[in-house]
């Protein structure tokens, strides 16, 4: 019984590795995802120069 179950696995993955029906997808999941994280980081780092800008204005105005 374990080692019919075991056989059906092997032939299911090994259908999957000669299958490209949905790697254009997957390549785009990925790149979308590459993408986001990029964008996440230069949004979080653009975010702190400026709120770090603003913040030594204020301080700089607010010594006066």
């Amino acid at each position: 019984m374990q080692s019919t179950v075991i056989r059906i696995v092997l032939e299911k993955i090994a259908h999957v590795g000669r299958s490209d029906e949905g790697q254009d997808l997957l390549e785009y999941g990925l790149l979308a995802a590459l993408i986001a994280v990029f964008a996440i980081g230069a949004v979080g780092t653009v975010g702190n120069v400026i709120n770090t800008i603003f913040w030594q204005t204020i301080a700089v105005a607010s010594s006066f």
